[in-house]
């Protein structure tokens, strides 16, 4: 669980990054949740944007692949949301300090 303030930054960080996966009316299928669990491993952080061809809102899905991924719904605004999820192996953003 991540407290307001590494919310806030994370949001910060998010903000200047580019929707890199998109979810269609196809949802989600399971390559997309293994693309995105092997995107967080390596960048930990990282933007969705859901498409108008999608019948879903961002806020329900955004909740059911942080689930699915054990990561953190940083924000939904609009039909763009963000996820976040602390690497394993080669962890780059310092959450601590905050």
């Amino acid at each position: 669980m991540i407290t307001s303030k590494q919310r806030s930054k994370l949001r910060g960080l998010a903000n200047n990054l580019k929707p890199l996966f998109q979810i269609g009316k196809d949802n989600l299928g399971q390559n997309l949740i293994h693309q995105l669990d092997e995107y967080l491993e390596i960048h930990e952080i990282v933007k969705v944007r859901i498409l108008q061809a999608s019948t879903d809102k961002a806020r329900p899905v955004c909740d059911e692949i942080a689930k699915k991924l054990n990561a953190e719904a940083v924000s939904s605004v609009g039909s763009t949301f963000v996820l976040y999820r602390r690497s394993i192996e080669n962890p780059t953003i310092d959450l601590k300090q905050l």
